[in-house]
């Protein structure tokens, strides 16, 4: 056969391919079967490559070398194991773990509230520092935690069209108001002191204002609950 850029001619192992002319040195009818060469050589290095892995010996494998990661603990494989179990499978099922999860730590939350257990507490409630403002303010009577029963009483007397009883009871609202700031100052300088004896080296910031809002709040409704009685010094 022959066509564009020469004849075609079948190789020693049947393979066809077309001979080309590579240059103007070689003399007329001087042709190289290119196909023939590069495909030849190809396969008899894939040939020689293959001979030299079969003659290779399939050594097994050292069962002291190391595997390039440490081997995980039984604690660690098993919390692994326990974690793809319990992973979700779309969004809908995490979705409704997060609520769970959340409304846990919300039950576990109220439930520190009320016992004091210092795992659970918010952050702003945290720490021992905090705690010991919150037993500085609950072992004491403090003025302003009545602010709430004589803002009442002070409202109820003022809607009495009796002009000396609106008087009284806006006498009685100026000495509340003074009283309230009063104690809160006395409470704000006595706890900074035994704070500054008591933790020298912590973070005391926020902790004196912590406290005295903590005194505008009626004793039973404070959050955390008291852990400590009337009197008792911390």
């Amino acid at each position: 056969m022959s066509g564009v850029g020469g004849p075609v001619r079948r190789g020693r192992r049947g393979l066809r391919c077309r001979i080309v002319p590579v240059g103007p040195w070689l003399s007329r009818g001087e042709h190289v079967l290119l196909g023939v060469v590069f495909r030849s050589r190809s396969k008899d290095e894939q040939a020689a490559t293959a001979k030299v892995t079969a003659d290779q010996p399939q050594q097994p494998r050292d069962p002291q070398a190391p595997k390039g990661r440490p081997t995980p603990k039984r604690n660690e494989a098993q919390s692994q194991r326990r974690s793809r179990a319990h992973t979700p499978a779309n969004r809908k099922d995490a979705a409704k773990a997060q609520r769970e999860a959340r409304r846990a730590d919300m039950a576990r939350q109220r439930e520190a509230l009320a016992n004091g257990d210092e795992r659970y507490l918010p952050v702003r409630d945290k720490g021992p520092v905090r705690r010991f403002a919150r037993d500085y303010v609950d072992s004491r009577w403090c003025v302003a935690e009545f602010f709430l029963p004589m803002a009442v009483v002070i409202l109820v007397l003022t809607m009495i069209r009796v002009p000396s009883i609106q008087s009284i009871a806006l006498l009685l609202w100026l000495v509340l108001i003074v009283l309230i700031v009063l104690d809160s100052v006395l409470i704000w300088f006595r706890l900074s002191k035994r704070l500054q004896e008591k933790f020298p080296n912590e973070n005391l910031k926020g902790v004196k204002a912590y406290a005295v809002m903590r005194t505008l709040q009626m004793r039973r409704l404070r959050l955390p609950k008291p852990q400590v009685k009337r009197g008792q010094r911390p």
